[in-house]
């Protein structure tokens, strides 16, 4: 909403003093957001004065039309003699009155004027267009010659040599304000202006306190037949306006500051009254409305053209003014073509002007959700529709259609008709109870009930009672539902900036939950290892599961859709985090940076298993006080399932070459590796073995398990727990890597952090170190190629004892020595005690114990042996 300042100042008596920025301030602190001020004719300079236009000659010979003409400017130029100057324009003529900046002055942008030699002759100045004075090019022809822009054309009633920048009105101030959602009545003038007179303390002169007269059967008719959708219509009707009254200067340039743009008188006037009073109103040609006017709801697939000369579909659900022949406008949106206010004609022979001359006026209140769909299924965003989805004053109508009739009568000399028209449906004001004191409860600050009184007047309310108050919400509030919002009109007024900053006191002894220092564990460990965290939105386009080599019935392929997506290319929520750390590889690799390692955790979503029956929606949950469980849970079980999961993905180097020695690329190896690291930070065992799974490499894809026991100790089977699969690593697949424009033999990993939190160990314990020597024994075993080494490791674990500090496999080795489809795995083992040094015996005799174990399981056989 642009608000001039020299609008303002009409309903409120500022201090003459006060600039701009010094009302910005105070509506600021108020709470509107008042995105800056502009400082119009900033630099202006006269002599700009009204000329008139006595001669004109046709220089020929040139490119394009040039005109040298002569204009009496009066005394403005010292002499009194007419002004010689040269001009190209062409939309006006001799006797017609113009703008004319003489020798001497400055225009907008710095723009000096002097005398000056052009197309063989002197100009002493400039005929001005509304560009070169800052107002626009918009409704300042001449009706005779053209309708548009042009060189400004004044009416005949001006006196020549009057000072134009005041007749003009070009310098002042207009506050740019972006009016929230639930401030709807700051469209307008009027809210604007009772929000200033609060901020100072100034007396409101409301231009909504009008006499009007009362409804009766003599007006046009109407015939609501949605009272839901319009619960009131007024009409009024004009007869007898001048075809050929334009809009004076000063209602012109109140539209352009408030940033519309002049089209007709009748137009001009409605779109007047809407920025003053913030009701939207439609001007009718009533020679074009047939019959009764009308209110209903669309008949699907129901046609109609509307002012913007576009044909449209319309829905059931859309609001429609009617007439005899169907539709004629969409409600609270955009009048139509067939009722359209004509455009002025002037007859070339007689001079007389033809057009509307009779015309009704509408100003109703529309269902705001009603209006606000039209709105955006048709996608028309006009100004209308803009105020009535954020809420209207149902009794301001009646007003803006009186201030809409004497405006037309007064500037286009019509007669209003005495039938008024007004259809109503009964409804009570919204009235609230509170406590006098609930404002301090709030707010943290004793205001007292003096204080919660006068604001919540000063709102607009009407206020009863003692220490419980009833409040009636003023009916251009409908943003006042409830106590709070009542409460927050208190604390708003009263400064936000004298609330004092105290900080909460949360009780001792909880900080955070398990899940959180998991999440900051894997973070440090990863980071640790190199990898930079890289969060991404968790948006994205099912084609990618086609990118990404997933089967057609993977459960990943299952998504979670949005029903108002951020953008239609991606309506649906993760089911992996490798779509987007692959995109941020790949976006970073195009810029430079090929050597990559990157990692996210975040929760992935998968719907839950449910019949369309059982889905319901959750129920609202209280703000007054913590939901009860029964409440938490009813709300989970609506969500999709959110486990939390973590990803890496490696590309380019993994070790930098230089003087130390080679350097390395980043393999399947790096991602496993990555995948342990996170593994050892939640306190968890990762069984790994050899997989294959969708985006990885089938040969160079690692499948990580954990086990993870029973919650109720021991099952009916004897088992204490089972293997879960918690995620895969390894390198991705070549189609994988082309399809997704990614850098070659990139790798990632992804795990499941939920799982390995319940494979893990809970909180971490520090080690307990040994002040005694360790004894390393070497083994090595001869196994089946199809045995993993992480099955060989876990049983020669399990053999050792808790003698076993450390194991590690640092050899692999395949070959004709072994035979064939065997591999040889070889480890160190680290043995220690706590209290004493080992012997000698005591080692071999652990390690003896760890390679029968793993012998007697996988049947491993002992190298040379």
């Amino acid at each position: 909403m642009r608000v001039p300042l020299s609008w303002l100042r009409e309903y409120v008596d500022l201090p003459a003093t006060e600039t701009g920025r010094d009302v910005q301030a105070k509506l600021i602190a108020a709470g509107l957001e008042v995105e800056a001020v502009e400082q119009l004719g900033a630099g202006l300079k006269g002599p700009l004065v009204v000329g008139k236009v006595l001669t004109i000659e046709e220089l020929e010979g040139f490119k394009k039309p040039i005109r040298f003409c002569t204009v009496d400017v009066g005394s403005a130029n010292g002499t009194g003699e007419p002004q010689e100057i040269v001009c190209g324009a062409r939309n006006f003529a001799v006797g017609d009155k113009v703008v004319v900046v003489l020798p001497g002055a400055v225009l907008p942008g710095d723009f000096a004027i002097s005398a000056r030699k052009t197309y063989g002759k002197t100009s002493h100045g400039m005929i001005c267009s509304g560009d070169e004075l800052g107002m626009g090019d918009d409704g300042w022809g001449s009706p005779r010659t053209e309708s548009g822009g042009g060189i400004i054309v004044l009416p005949p009633e001006h006196e020549v040599g009057t000072d134009a920048i005041e007749l003009l009105e070009l310098v002042d101030e207009v506050l740019d304000i972006a009016v929230t959602p639930d401030r709807g009545y700051c469209l307008s003038m009027r809210g604007v202006a009772r929000e200033t007179a609060t901020a100072y303390g100034l007396p409101l002169r409301d231009p909504a306190l009008l006499d009007v007269p009362a409804p009766n059967s003599f007006g046009y008719p109407v015939r609501v037949s949605d009272p839901a959708g319009c619960d009131r219509f007024t009409a009024r009707t004009v007869t007898g306006l001048r075809p050929d009254a334009r809009s004076p200067i000063w209602l012109r340039r109140r539209l352009q500051k408030a940033g519309m743009r002049p089209i007709s008188l009748a137009v001009d006037v409605t779109n007047y009254v809407m920025l003053e009073l913030g009701q939207p109103l439609h001007a009718y040609d009533r020679s074009r409305v047939q019959g009764a006017i009308g209110v209903r709801r669309a008949e699907q697939g129901e046609k109609f053209t509307t002012l913007d000369g576009t044909k449209r579909v319309l829905d059931a659900e859309d609001l429609v003014i009617t007439d005899d022949r169907g539709a004629i406008g969409l409600a609270g949106v955009m009048g139509g073509a067939n009722t359209e206010i004509a455009d002025t004609v002037v007859d070339a022979e007689s001079g007389e002007a033809q057009g509307t001359t009779d015309v009704v006026i509408e100003a109703a209140h529309f269902d705001a959700v009603s209006v606000a769909r039209t709105a955006r299924r048709h996608k028309l965003s006009s100004e209308a529709a803009k105020r009535f989805e954020r809420g209207v004053d149902p009794q301001a109508a009646s007003a803006a259609a009186q201030r809409t009739v004497d405006l037309l009568v007064l500037l286009a000399g019509g007669t209003a008709e005495a039938g008024v028209t007004e259809v109503i449906a009964p409804s009570a004001p919204h009235t609230i109870t509170m406590r006098a004191d609930h404002p301090d409860r709030v707010a943290g600050v004793t205001y007292g009930r003096e204080t919660v009184v006068r604001r919540l007047q000063e709102v607009g309310c009407d206020v009863y009672g003692q220490d419980s108050l009833t409040v009636t919400v003023p009916s251009w509030r409908p943003d006042l539902a409830e106590i709070n919002d009542l409460a927050e009109e208190v604390i708003r007024l009263e400064g936000y900036e004298n609330l004092p900053s105290t900080l909460p006191r949360p009780p001792a002894g909880r900080g955070l939950t398990e899940r959180q220092r998991l999440h900051r564990r894997v973070g440090r460990a990863l980071a640790g290892d190199g990898f930079v965290e890289a969060p991404n939105y968790p948006f994205v386009a099912e084609q990618v599961f086609d990118q990404l080599g997933l089967d057609k019935d993977d459960p990943n392929r299952r998504v979670v859709k949005l029903v108002n997506p951020l953008s239609d290319e991606e309506p649906a929520l993760r089911t992996t985090l490798l779509p987007g750390l692959l995109a941020t590889l790949r976006r970073n690799d195009g810029r430079g940076s090929h050597d990559l390692a990157l990692f996210e955790t975040g929760l992935v979503f998968h719907p839950r298993e449910a019949d369309d029956d059982e889905a319901v929606l959750p129920a609202r949950l209280p703000v007054d006080r913590r939901p009860t469980d029964e409440e938490i849970a009813a709300q989970n079980q609506a969500l999709p399932d959110q486990p939390r999961h973590v990803a890496a993905v490696l590309a380019g180097a993994r070790e930098q070459a230089g003087w130390w020695g080679k350097g390395r690329p980043a393999d399947w190896a790096d991602a496993v590796e990555a995948a342990r690291s996170v593994a050892r930070a939640a306190g968890a065992e990762l069984i790994v073995q050899q997989g294959q799974y969708g985006p990885w490499h089938p040969g160079r894809c690692a499948e990580l398990n954990v086990f993870v026991e029973h919650a109720d100790g021991v099952a009916e089977d004897g088992s204490e727990g089972e293997i879960v699969a918690v995620g895969h690593a390894g390198e991705l697949h070549p189609r994988v890597i082309k399809a997704l424009g990614l850098p070659a033999r990139t790798c990632a990993m992804e795990l499941n952090l939920d799982v390995l939190a319940e494979a893990g160990e809970g909180t971490l314990q520090a080690p307990s170190i040994s002040a005694f020597p360790v004894a390393t024994q070497d083994v090595a075993l001869v196994v089946d190629t199809d045995v993993p080494a992480a099955v060989v490791e876990a049983f020669l674990r399990d053999g050792a004892g808790e003698l076993l500090e450390d194991i590690r496999l640092f050899d692999v080795f395949t070959g004709e020595q072994i035979g064939a489809g065997k591999k040889s795995l070889a480890y160190a083992l680290r043995f220690r005690a706590a209290d004493r040094t080992l012997t000698v015996d005591e080692a071999t005799a652990a390690r003896d114990a760890a390679v029968a174990r793993a012998a007697e399981v996988t049947g491993a056989v002992l190298r040379g042996a």
